[in-house]
């Protein structure tokens, strides 16, 4: 036996030989017991019991408990190497499944009935002690975590949320494939077009002074796919925005891309329904219902202060405009300015029944500061006290400024009680009001347990439809496209759009997939008309010779007979975290990266050097000091 000589260093030859194994380290059972079987996997604990030895060997399908028993002859020189193991080591071992003793099984390890009494252990490779625990809690900063990745990607609940987001992925590619969609792969290197967010460019040695883009998403391409008779496509596609980042995204990420000719929303909206009803269904055992319910973009904004509304829980927002209409309160006035278009904005509120008592003046006052940036200028909040006590039955700073007929009329139509506390916010923009509100609902509803946890495994599914075409930038003083210059007016508004008139009433044949106050998935139908795609982009400040320059390509493809099409990218991060339960959709990422765009264990971006940017005709300015 040559076992008891064998190390990482490579000393003797069964280190080569013996690296086989029989099982995983989540296979085995009681109806294994007696079985010869072969291991390998990672020490995940090592505890010395006086002689006996018990390792917890692990790999991605689990663990298994490994006993080295001095007792056993033919054991003894694995149980004196095993003397040498440490946390993290690879191993290889051969051994006899047995069924623990009486009282020392394992419910909560799969494997718990057996462990493996071992006869042969080779040492495949050592491991320094890592920088943090190998397990599911830890406290390990998310920095340190992310420049061990690598290691902190052992840990079973990183492993499991990976081997979560293969599977929706191949379900969703057997569900597409069986229902007649293509797979097309479209180019990473692409063309630099305006659709929103900064692209990353990639200059191009052989043309020098041209670049590339990376493609903020395949629009265009899968446009062309229509065009070209594909009829039905999709991708697994790889996406870059170069972006401002928060907890939800990252400057590379993935989506399905799913495109379709000769469809309207009745159509195409059965299909997805049953990608994620199957995805449910297959990943977590829960039945979805379908089909979805349906809230256009208006209703969602005035009743939750969203376009991605998570209905699963109250405290909806309430118009107080009509009550407050002719209200001295100057801040109030405020709200009733109407801009250069002439548009005004609204007084709105939430009413949280029943925990005035809960909220200190120094919580409401944390909440005031909360909505700051969201534009708003303050919070009013009032609570509704006991009838007789002291200050009356509203106390609010600005009690004060309201008639008895403001009062009487606003508990009318909320309903108040005494208890109820109402957060309210006003401004001259709505989507100040909305913005502020929408956040705060659910900084209230946090605070209060109101919003379910994921183990509860409530989902709402929701379609958000009817957007907007067009946005107004009161800074630039012009439309922008709300989602991006492809999407279509729905068709009762091409003539006003043609004629670049009613720009803010006209509704947009777009709609959001939404579940529990997350955007899964977004998508449009789109333009396919010449006439309406110029249109779309003189609105949108292009001279013909600009939309040439930029999308020449695309408006000649649309003159050669282009059929009704649309589509919708679902986002793999976020739907997959949401599967998984987790919040952070670096949790469900192999190799994601800081805020700042930073890959901690790689140390990039990085410089590269004079020779490569010479060779490319590049010279890079450096920035100024304090600038």
């Amino acid at each position: 036996m040559t076992s008891g000589s064998t190390s990482a260093a490579g000393k003797g030859t069964s280190s080569v030989k013996r690296t086989v194994r029989t099982h995983d380290c989540g296979a085995l059972r009681g109806t294994d017991n007696g079985k010869e079987i072969q291991l390998t996997g990672w020490v995940s604990k090592r505890r010395d019991h006086g002689g006996l030895i018990f390792v917890d060997l692990r790999d991605r399908h689990g663990l298994t408990q490994i006993t080295f028993d001095p007792a056993v002859a033919e054991g003894k020189d694995a149980h004196e190497l095993a003397g040498r193991l440490r946390s993290e080591f690879v191993v290889w071992i051969k051994g006899k499944v047995r069924s623990r003793p009486a009282g020392m099984t394992n419910a909560k390890l799969p494997t718990g009935e057996v462990e493996v009494l071992v006869n042969d252990l080779v040492i495949l490779s050592e491991a320094k002690t890592p920088p943090f625990a190998i397990e599911d809690e830890t406290e390990a900063s998310e920095n340190l975590r992310l420049k061990y990745r690598y290691l902190d990607l052992r840990r079973p609940v990183l492993q499991k949320n990976l081997l979560t987001r293969a599977k929706v992925l191949g379900i969703v590619r057997n569900y597409l494939d069986s229902h007649g969609f293509c797979d097309v792969e479209t180019p990473i290197l692409y063309k630099s077009t305006p659709e929103g967010a900064r692209d990353f460019i990639v200059p191009s040695r052989m043309n020098p002074g041209t670049f590339y883009a990376l493609p903020q998403s395949p629009q265009t391409l899968k446009q062309l796919l229509m065009i070209s008779g594909m009829d039905r496509y999709y991708q697994i596609a790889r996406c870059f925005r170069d972006e401002d980042l928060r907890a939800d995204r990252q400057p590379e990420f993935t989506q399905i891309d799913i495109e379709q000719s000769f469809l309207d929303e009745e159509a195409f909206f059965p299909i997805l329904e049953g990608m994620m009803k199957k995805l449910w269904k297959e990943c977590l055992g829960v039945e979805i219902a379908t089909p979805f319910p349906r809230m256009p973009y208006k209703e969602a904004m005035e009743r939750f202060g969203s376009d991605k509304p998570d209905v699963r829980f109250g405290l909806e927002l309430q118009d107080l405009s009509g009550i407050f209409a002719k209200s001295e309160f100057q801040v109030f006035k405020n709200a009733f300015v109407k801009n250069g278009r002439g548009i005004s904005g609204s007084i709105r509120a939430i009413v949280v029944p029943g925990v005035a008592e809960k909220f200190s003046r120094k919580d409401l006052d944390e909440l005031t500061a909360f909505v700051g940036p969201y534009g708003a200028k303050g919070l009013l909040w009032m609570k509704v006290n006991a009838p007789g006590a002291e200050g009356g039955e509203l106390q609010s700073p600005a009690a004060k400024f309201f008639s008895d007929e403001e009062k009487s009329a606003l508990k009318s139509k909320l309903g108040l009680k005494p208890g109820d506390l109402v957060l309210c916010v006003s401004d001259a923009k709505n989507k100040v009001v909305f913005d502020a509100l929408g956040a705060l609902r659910l900084k209230v509803g946090d605070k209060l347990g109101l919003i379910p946890k994921p183990s509860e495994h409530k989902y709402a599914f929701l379609w958000v439809v009817n957007f907007p075409l067009m946005e107004y930038d009161d800074k630039e003083g012009r439309f922008f496209a709300a989602h991006h210059p492809f999407t279509s007016p729905r068709p009762e508004f091409f003539d006003d759009f043609v004629k670049g008139q009613n720009l803010d009433a006209i509704e947009a044949s777009a709609y959001d997939m939404v579940l529990n106050g997350v955007e899964v998935g977004g998508g449009s139908l789109r333009i396919y008309r010449p006439d309406v795609q110029s249109a779309m982009f003189k609105l949108l400040g292009l001279s013909p010779d600009e939309a040439k320059e930029k999308f020449g390509f695309f408006i000649e493809a649309l003159s050669y007979g282009t059929p009704p099409h649309g589509g919708l990218a679902f986002g793999v991060d976020r739907l997959a975290a949401l599967i998984c339960g987790v919040n952070a959709i670096r949790d469900v990422m192999a190799f994601p990266k800081t805020a700042s765009g930073a890959d901690l264990m790689a140390d990039s971006p990085c410089a590269v050097t004079k020779e490569q940017l010479d060779e490319l005709g590049i010279f890079v300015r450096q920035p100024t000091p304090g600038a």
